[in-house]
Order: C-alpha cells, then sequence, then structure tokens
C-alpha cells in the first residue's frame, strides 16, 4: 500500500502537469493577483511537508552511508550543501516546535518567516523556562500574519518583554553583561604612522565608550560648519569622514590635560622643539620631543607648531644656534579658562569675515604671536572657529585686521 504523503505528492504532480501548457498572459489582473498569494501558501504548505520527512528520514541517511540527511539530499537533488543543512536544521526545529510547524502546514507562515521565528526562538536564553519559550512562539506566530522575516526578528529580540517582562529585564542584564565582558576582553587599539603625513588608527572598543565618543564628536561637527569657506573661496561639499576626522582632532586639542594621568613624573605635556629662525619664519619644522613609544609622529610644521602653542598644553621649547635653549614656554602661555570665558562674552563667536561659528566651538588665539612678543591678555587675543585659526597659523593665507578688529583671510600672492 502506497503511503499517503506519497499518494497526495503524486496528485500533486498531476494538478502541476494539467497547467504545464496553461499561458498566464491570459490572466486577468485580479486572478494574477490571486493566484500568486495561493500559491505561495501551498508552496509553504508543500515544503513543510518535505521537511516534516526530512525531520524523520535519519534511516535514509543511513542507508545512504551519508552523515546526514542534509547531505544525501544535496547529492540526490543536486542542490547546494548549505542549503540542505539550513533545511535540515529547520525541519528539526519544526518537529519540535508544532505551533510554528502549524502555522506553516496551513499557510499562515512562510519559510522566511519560519527561518526568522526559529532564530528568535534559539536566541532566548537558556535559562527561560519552557512554558514562556511556547508563549513567545505562539506570539511571534500570530504576528506573522502582519509582519514579515526582517520586522519578525527585530520583534524576536524583545518578545520577552511581551510575554513574561519580569524575565525580560534580568535576562537582558545577564546578557548585557556577558557582552560587556566581552567587549572588555576584545578591546584593541592600534596607531600606525605610515610615513607620509597621516597616521592610520583601528581597534576595537566597547560600545559605550564608542558612543561616549560619537556624543563628543557631534559636538564638534553639528551644528559646526567646518571649512567654512571664506569670502574669496566657492563653496564646497566637505565629505562627512572627513568632518569627523577634524572633530576627532579638535577633540584631542580640547582635552584637559591636567584631567590626564601623570607619566614620566610630570604631567601630560607635548615638548615641541623649534629654532627661533623658523618659530619667526613662515617656513620651517618643528620637533615633536615625546611621541609614543613605537611611534614617528615626530615632525610637523613651525605654523602647526604655531598654532599648538595657542590652544594645545604644550611645551615650547625654543633653540637658538648651537641648539641653546632660548625659552621653555609654560602653559601659562595659554588663555586661562577665566580668559577664555570673557573672550566668549566679547567676542561670541568666529572673528572671521563673515563666521558665524559661535564661541563655544571656537579657539582663543593670540593676535600678535606669541613667538614675536605676544601677550596672553584679554586685549590680544580674540576667538577663531578651527578652520580660520589653521588659516591663521597657514603661511599661505594673510590676515587683514579689518575696522572692527575682525579679520579677513586671502591667500598670499
Amino acid at each position: 500500500m502506497v503511503h499517503p504523503i506519497r499518494v497526495a505528492a503524486r496528485e500533486l504532480g498531476d494538478v502541476l502537469k494539467s497547467v504545464v501548457d496553461v499561458n498566464p498572459a491570459f490572466m486577468d489582473t485580479a486572478d494574477k493577483a490571486a493566484a500568486l498569494v495561493e500559491l505561495t501558501a501551498i508552496e509553504s504548505r508543500v515544503a513543510e511537508l518535505r521537511l516534516r520527512v526530512c525531520a524523520d528520514a535519519g534511516d535514509v541517511a543511513e542507508a545512504a552511508g551519508t552523515r546526514d540527511v542534509g547531505v544525501w539530499a544535496a547529492a540526490e537533488t543536486r542542490r547546494r550543501r548549505g542549503d540542505c543543512a539550513c533545511e535540515l536544521r529547520l525541519a528539526l526545529t519544526l518537529a519540535d516546535r508544532p505551533v510554528l510547524a502549524a502555522g506553516v502546514r496551513e499557510g499562515r507562515v512562510n519559510l522566511d518567516q519560519a527561518r526568522a521565528i526559529a532564530a528568535s526562538l534559539a536566541d532566548l536564553p537558556s535559562g527561560v523556562d519552557e512554558a514562556v519559550v511556547d508563549e513567545a512562539e505562539a506570539a511571534l506566530v500570530a504576528y506573522a500574519a502582519t509582519y514579515g522575516p526582517i520586522e519578525l526578528r527585530r520583534l524576536g529580540r524583545r518578545i520577552l518583554d511581551v510575554v513574561a517582562p519580569e524575565v525580560a529585564e534580568a535576562a537582558e542584564a545577564r546578557k548585557l553583561a556577558a557582552l560587556e565582558a566581552s567587549a572588555h576582553e576584545r578591546m584593541r587599539l592600534r596607531i600606525h604612522a605610515l610615513g607620509d603625513g597621516t597616521t592610520r588608527i583601528s581597534g576595537l572598543i566597547p560600545d559605550a565608550s564608542a558612543a561616549r565618543l560619537a556624543t563628543y564628536l557631534h559636538a564638534f561637527t553639528n551644528p559646526r560648519r567646518d571649512n567654512a569657506p571664506t569670502p574669496a573661496e566657492p563653496v564646497r561639499a566637505v565629505p562627512y569622514g572627513r568632518k569627523t576626522a577634524q572633530a576627532f582632532c579638535d577633540l584631542l586639542e580640547a582635552l584637559d590635560p591636567a584631567r590626564l594621568p601623570i607619566h614620566g613624573g610630570d604631567a601630560t605635556t607635548l615638548v615641541v622643539t623649534i629654532s627661533l629662525t623658523s618659530l619667526r619664519e613662515r617656513l620651517g619644522t618643528a620637533t615633536l620631543g615625546n611621541p609614543a613609544p613605537g611611534e614617528s609622529h615626530d615632525r610637523i610644521t613651525a605654523a602647526e607648531a604655531r598654532r599648538l602653542a595657542c590652544t594645545a598644553q604644550i611645551v615650547p621649547a625654543v633653540l637658538g644656534g648651537d641648539s641653546e635653549v632660548l625659552d621653555l614656554g609654560r602653559s601659562q602661555r595659554l588663555f586661562t579658562r577665566a580668559q577664555r570665558r570673557a573672550l566668549a562674552l566679547r567676542d561670541r563667536e568666529c572673528r572671521a569675515e563673515g563666521c558665524q561659528i559661535p564661541a563655544a566651538w571656537c579657539e582663543a588665539h593670540h593676535r600678535d604671536p606669541w613667538s614675536t612678543g605676544g601677550r596672553t591678555d584679554l586685549a590680544d587675543g580674540m576667538l577663531l572657529c578651527s578652520h580660520h585659526h589653521h588659516r591663521a597659523h597657514d603661511g599661505h593665507f594673510a590676515a587683514d585686521r579689518l575696522a572692527n578688529g575682525d579679520l579677513r583671510f586671502h591667500r598670499r600672492t
């Protein structure tokens, strides 16, 4: 006697043969739409039947000498082995999940939805009671009438909040604790100088630290207008990645060195060594005296050294002939917090002509460079945004002081 499942398969094959020559071009729109929905449901029901047989076909693999029925099916049906292995896993899941299996069998859940639901149930914490898992299964199968696989996967991640909120918080706390512990074990950071004036920073940090960094960078990029054009320049789009990189550089300069750890017997301080001639001239270079061990970020332009002297916690070691130390500047060369607040009250925004970057995102700048005798007082100070502060120390640009004290930048001829 032939088994009913084989009878059904033969009859289904005969029905399909009866429409093999039927051209769907002659169907009206309503019939096509209905047929597509109905055939999809039938396809899921046929697939469920096949998977039901697959879950109980271990003897087939044993008779053929293969590892499992998925490997056997891949060879016999000339399909991808990975696809057959996934189907076997789903078949075994459906065998253990009667509510989900019934949904697929009745055409209420398609295979993609079933995979999403099965994955969500598998991701539930191991300590969750089986009755709660059953409630989660029933809820997700009900959601399948409205939501697709992607939405079901998202709902599945929070399904405990729906069926067992008293369990969800504790389970989530344990999961997060495990993730945080793993993140701290796996976090890495590498700083590698490329030798072309740039340094590659790559790493892996915990989500909480990454979110904190992103928040800090947003303070510099929104609504800050990086690279705001001067009146003589055309407007140009700046890539977001470049804005973020500039924000990261600005963040490093904004850090308060007094709050950083002590190392080497002194506060965290950057020493910049430069000759008196280079300091006074537009061209020249300076040396960073204390790069990180194993790194080579040891050369910058004199213009960059002069700019850093306005804002960074650096010690400018000025050398005369025969490397004689003429001046070892101290951080008192920097504007104090009180002076910074007074400049913000007075200037309110960047003092470059036409720039409206607010004072909160500006940097204190010496009108007369300290290298030429400038003083760190309010009369000699002014606020410039990061873009224009770089311009002020760029030898390719000159700055004219306007009647109201603002600066007008233009490229040197």
